[in-house]
């Protein structure tokens, strides 16, 4: 149903502007309700049905719950209406299958603002029952006007019901069905002398009928619970338990009177707390003592009612009583009734909120608001629809006041988010709230710690609202929703507790150290919670300028890894100015820049690291980390003087990566061609410097494989031993590499390895050297190894891997020497010398002449020192061409 928007409509002078109330359809919200009112019907009018029953379970309550501001109370007045009228039920929503059933739906708003108290609220039913019905009930209307006589001295109901609110097409009905009630009640006891008496006197009367069993009251006698209820005290806990002969009239009704009531409760979390539950005990007994009516409730919080341990504060607790709200939550994407009777009413998906904010404003059939605004708004909002609507009264103020709206206008949160969402929750629930609201996600002691508190219970608490997220399986398990995250974190806040900013930095301190605790205190810290607690930690500390404190520690952790999973945090919510300006912004620059060089060209890599050094803001150590991926960047770019100079910085420094510089420095002596030094290097290194591998990438340029070979696996083994990720799967990738050139099938099981040691990591460079190795296992038996190389030359470009290049044109060259095509293992040897003409790699070119058996030709620079001469090493690379050429795969 699509009416006028008031609001909208009183907020500008622009009479052509469509102000359509938009709904968006919520299908499988419908289904869910036209599901269990179904199996409502099936179950009410099984001959084993009795509503007198008061111990069987009962499974006659849904409950719709979300944060607020995601639509549940549009979502419960479209309910009413759809099952009020067809012609309000939306086309997507289909036919119900109770055709021929006079469904009542009675839709009573339980919020403070609408000021009902549980005498309205009985009421409210008993008018919407007078009208449908069109006839006294007798039981509960003589208990009813017992009830109020008592407590309402002076004062008629039909007075009540006009001053109350509760008037109505059928409000005058009720007082005249009850009086008519009671002049049954006189005609059947043939009382004349009572006739205008006190209602009182009439119950006694009955009563002593009933209790004597008389023949006159045979209508009233099948309710065995009627006389108590009349002699009982006629208080609000008395009336509490009237409905049960409201459900027994509706139940003794003639078919063609019957009806069956949908009882709506809107607003649910206005009636009490978790401590105060008076008013919540006697709309229980209302749900329960009236079996055959459909209750569905909606509120912010899942209803408890199945959980035991409120035994003692409601009458009816338990799984038992409430197997319905036991089962597990129905999540928005269900679509079929399951049993299960809470369902989290989720938010918009983006075309919803497009569409939404399409239909909303518009002139002449055109939505109003462009898609750019449309989409600032979508994305910021998280599909909270009261976002969608806050945005939408932005939009006419801004035309109000003259201007055109911009969907810069519409990149922020709104302040009035924080009041909506703090309103129910006590001042312990948002304090932590707002302590959470710097972080991604967390858990209980995490949040409790952040907070300050000293026990977790309001943490838990939080944690039970819908504007907390819960993923079992994640790091940590809770979540703020996005749109209320935001607006805590940016907004202005108006209410009365909000933070100064010295209260927030206090709060970042406090859940930076938790985090640390949380990662140094574990026995066993796995890398995923390493990630998690840097990820978080480097957000803290940069958003709220704090010192470095554990964060340096975790870093090393970090790179020795050798896994390099992004970890760049989000940007800034309010940008402090562009540059970095503490060390906690170079530190994320650092290691943001480590984790994207996977992705980026070296070039960038290079310039990104080398501005992190000139900040200074750095400890020493980390200087050093930087200083020595920006050597090896400027290796990899083929700047080898500049490359040097950083790794004997570095190594003469003494420090943790002094290993890793001198293998560094040995890799630089390797690309010069001087394998002596660098194998003296290498030697020296020992684990810390990697020295199994670099012997191994020492031993291949020499042809020697089987010592390569040897060396690798070596290295794999103490990658394993000391659980180096990404160690073992650089060190497999390079045993792939060389069994390529000697051993095509068991290269083809290293590959399989390789690629299982790789999944889960990003390490550009080494899987670069698995797909080249591929290609050197297919040389001399594959056709398309050169439009292979081609996509892999494009791939190497992004990247900026001179030595990836390089060797790719070695393996080439490899394929054609097998196949002794002179013009194509020409046109590799050009591209190398091209590739080489700097000096590194050079000999490369030699390796290709020793593959074709040709001459070494004059070339600039100095020669290549082979550790075995160059005969040696020349029969060694032209022996494995001869045996690709005489071996089949």
């Amino acid at each position: 149903m699509a009416g006028r928007d008031l609001r909208a409509l009183f907020s500008t002078n622009d009479r052509g502007l469509s102000t359509a109330e938009a709904f968006t359809n919520r299908e499988r919200q419908w289904e869910l309700v036209a599901a269990a009112l179904g199996e409502h019907l099936q179950r009410t009018a099984d001959a084993s049905f009795d509503v007198e029953d008061l111990e069987a379970p009962r499974d006659n309550v849904m409950m719709f719950h979300g944060i607020g501001g995601v639509g549940k109370t549009t979502l419960s007045r479209k309910f009413e209406a759809a099952l009020a009228s067809a012609e309000h039920r939306p086309a997507q929503w289909g036919e119900p299958t109770w055709a021929g059933e006079k469904v009542l739906p009675i839709r009573i708003d339980l919020s403070r603002a609408a000021g009902t108290d549980f005498e309205r609220v009985v009421l409210a039913i008993r008018l919407a029952l007078a009208g449908a019905v069109g006839r006294p009930l007798p039981a509960f209307d003589l208990a009813l006007r017992r009830y109020w006589e008592h407590n309402h001295p002076g004062e008629s109901l039909e007075e009540y019901v006009r001053r109350s609110g509760l008037r109505g097409k059928f409000a005058e009905l009720l007082p005249q069905q009850m009086q008519a009630a009671v002049g049954e009640v006189v005609g059947a006891l043939e009382l004349p002398g009572f006739v205008g008496a006190a209602v009182g006197q009439v119950t006694g009367a009955v009563v002593r009928a009933l209790r004597e069993r008389r023949q006159t009251v045979r209508a009233l006698a099948g309710c065995t619970r009627l006389a108590d209820l009349l002699e009982a005290e006629p208080d609000l806990d008395a009336l509490s338990y009237y409905p049960h002969l409201l459900a027994w009239e509706l139940a003794r009704l003639p078919p063609k009177k019957r009806v069956v009531p949908v009882i709506l409760f809107d607003t649910f979390e206005d009636i009490g707390d978790r401590t105060h539950r008076d008013f919540e005990r006697l709309l229980q007994r209302v749900v329960w003592l009236m079996p055959n009516a459909l209750f569905i409730i909606s509120g912010r919080a899942r209803l408890q009612w199945a959980d035991e341990g409120l035994q003692g504060q409601l009458d009816f607790t338990g799984p038992l009583a409430w197997p319905g709200l036991a089962a597990r939550d129905i999540p928005p994407a269900h679509t079929a009734a399951v049993g299960g009777r809470q369902v989290l009413v989720g938010d918009f998906a983006p075309e919803d909120c497009d569409d939404y904010l399409a239909r909303r404003l518009s002139r002449d059939g055109q939505p109003l608001i462009s898609p750019d605004i449309r989409a600032v708004i979508t994305a910021r909002s998280h599909g909270l629809p009261l976002h969608l609507d806050l945005a939408i009264s932005r939009f006419l103020e801004l035309r109000r006041a003259g201007r055109t709206p911009t969907a810069d206008d519409f990149d922020h949160a709104f302040g009035a988010l924080i009041a909506r969402t703090l309103s129910d929750l006590t001042a312990d629930e948002r304090h932590v709230l707002r302590s959470v609201a710097l972080l991604d996600a967390f858990d209980l002691t995490l949040a409790t710690r952040a907070a300050g508190l000293p026990h977790q219970a309001p943490a838990q608490r939080l944690t039970e609202r819908p504007l907390v997220d819960e993923n079992p399986y994640g790091l940590w398990p809770y979540s703020l929703h996005g749109a209320i995250r935001t607006a805590i974190r940016t907004a202005t806040d108006h209410t009365d507790d909000r933070w100064t900013t010295a209260d927030w930095t206090r709060a970042a301190e406090r859940a930076l150290a938790a985090l640390g605790d949380q990662w140094t205190s574990t026995l066993a810290p796995s890398r995923i919670l390493l990630i998690g607690c840097l990820r978080q930690g480097l957000r803290l500390a940069r958003d709220h300028r704090l010192g470095l404190g554990w964060l340096a520690e975790a870093a090393w952790t970090y790179v020795g890894d050798s896994v390099w999973e992004p970890l760049a945090p989000p940007a800034p919510d309010e940008p402090a100015g562009s540059g970095m300006h503490t060390a906690a912004d170079a530190l994320v620059e650092l290691l943001s820049a480590l984790a994207r060089r996977q992705h980026e060209h070296r070039e960038r890599t290079a310039e990104r690291l080398t501005a992190v050094i000139d900040t200074g803001l750095l400890p020493d150590d980390l200087t050093e980390m930087a200083t020595y991926y920006l050597a090896k960047a400027q290796r990899d770019l083929g700047r080898s003087d500049a490359s040097r100079t950083g790794m004997q910085r570095v190594a003469a420094g003494g420090g943790r990566l002094a290993p890793a510089a001198r293998r560094g420095l040995a890799h630089l002596a390797r690309l010069a061609g001087d394998f002596p030094t660098a194998l003296d290097t290498a030697r020296t290194l020992g684990w810390e410097g990697r020295h199994h591998r670099v012997l191994g990438d020492i031993w291949w340029t020499q042809g020697a494989m089987d010592p390569a070979t040897a060396a690798y696996e070596a290295a794999r083994a103490e990658a394993e031993q000391h659980g180096i990720a990404g160690e073992r799967a650089t060190t497999q990738a390079q045993l792939a590499f060389i069994t390529a050139f000697t051993d095509p099938e068991r290269a083809d099981d290293e590959l399989d390895l390789a690629g299982h040691l790789l999944s889960g990591l990003d390490l550009r460079a080494t899987t670069l050297t698995t797909k080249i190795a591929a290609l050197i296992r297919d040389a001399g038996t594959a056709d398309d190894l050169d439009a292979r190389a081609r996509l892999l030359r494009a791939e190497i470009s992004v990247g900026g891997l001179a030595s990836a290049e390089a060797t790719l044109e070695l393996g080439l060259a490899f394929h054609h020497a097998i196949l002794d095509a002179g013009d194509a293992l020409d046109a590799a040897l050009a591209r190398l010398e091209e590739l080489t003409q700097g000096g590194d790699y050079a000999y490369y070119t030699d390796i290709v002449y020793f593959m074709a058996d040709r001459p070494l030709p004059t070339r600039p620079g100095p020669p290549a020192l082979w550790l075995d001469g160059e005969g040696v090493t020349r029969d060694r690379w032209r022996s494995l061409v001869a045996a690709r050429r005489g071996g089949t795969r």
